[in-house]
């Protein structure tokens, strides 16, 4: 949904971009360091409004490095 905005499950272009901005979705976070203000790495929300499918993206190539450092 990403990349073509369209859900791969009901074909609809109905989709919206939820960001994590400390509000919306901040417990769908990532924690790198136990000092949770910076070791905090964003997983931003698509959401299908047609039929509620859902996908979880890590946007910034810097931080799915930081994530392979740390769980890889």
């Amino acid at each position: 949904m990403k990349n073509s905005g369209i859900c791969p499950k009901c074909g609809s272009n109905n989709v919206v971009r939820v960001p994590d901005n400390g509000r919306y979705a901040s417990s769908n976070s990532i924690y790198t360091t136990r000092a949770t203000l910076f070791g905090k790495i964003p997983v931003i929300r698509y959401v299908c409004c047609s039929c509620g499918y859902v996908e979880n993206w890590v946007e910034r190539p810097d931080e799915l490095e930081r994530i392979s450092q740390q769980f890889g």
